[in-house]
């Protein structure tokens, strides 16, 4: 049976400097470990983000995290963490952090976890992209020649989006570049019994 994981929060708030953080939590799963693993990992990546993003800087201003659950179905779920801070200046500044766990076993996966190792996943997910750049006509800072192999992703029930932090590859102006592959489009290089496969099936 298909129960979608319990996902509660917690608040942190401070006045001065103003600080809002929304921490979410897993709740309820049959295996204990993997909703303490899941848990510890969602903790210590926004708090690393925090720190990141200016928590100890004697000039911040504002700090404000907050959560979005993408997928919570068929064993798996995947959120984004999104902070943003403002220490002065012209703008802010947001990073976008994602994480995709099997909610079975609390292992969080990786990029890598989610093909099959001879499919030479990089270079077509990079070419993907490369077209949908050129279509799109969004400006970079230098000509785009293959993501990371630590790429920033989350899964979107039947979608594997990937996307750039600010600054990355786009000026500011442009805002995160997220790219949203439809899982058929890539299904012969899925992993079989991976984290994907399951959702190539409506």
């Amino acid at each position: 049976m298909d129960v979608p994981v319990l996902v509660g929060y917690n608040i942190f708030r401070k006045q001065s400097p103003h600080i809002t953080i929304y921490y979410p939590f897993v709740m309820g799963l049959e295996n204990r470990q993997a909703e303490i693993n899941i848990n510890a990992t969602i903790v210590s990546t926004i708090n690393a983000t925090l720190v990141d993003l200016g928590y100890h800087d004697s000039n911040l201003q504002e700090l404000i995290g907050q959560f979005e659950i993408k997928t919570n179905s068929r064993g798996i779920l995947s959120l984004t963490i999104t902070v943003y801070s403002f220490t002065g200046g012209a703008h802010g500044m947001t990073v976008v952090k994602s994480l995709l766990f099997s909610s079975r076993t609390g292992y969080l996966y990786g990029l890598h976890d989610l093909f099959s190792r001879p499919s030479d996943y990089i270079t077509k997910l990079s070419n993907i992209i490369d077209t949908k750049i050129k279509e799109w006509d969004i400006p970079l800072f230098d000509e785009f020649t293959k993501i990371r192999d630590d790429q920033d992703f989350y899964l979107a029930d039947h979608a594997l989006v990937l996307y750039f932090q600010l600054y990355e590859i786009t000026p500011y102006a442009v805002g995160f570049p997220y790219f949203t592959i439809p899982l058929l489009d890539i299904q012969e290089m899925i992993k079989p019994n991976g984290p994907l496969e399951q959702f190539l099936h409506f």
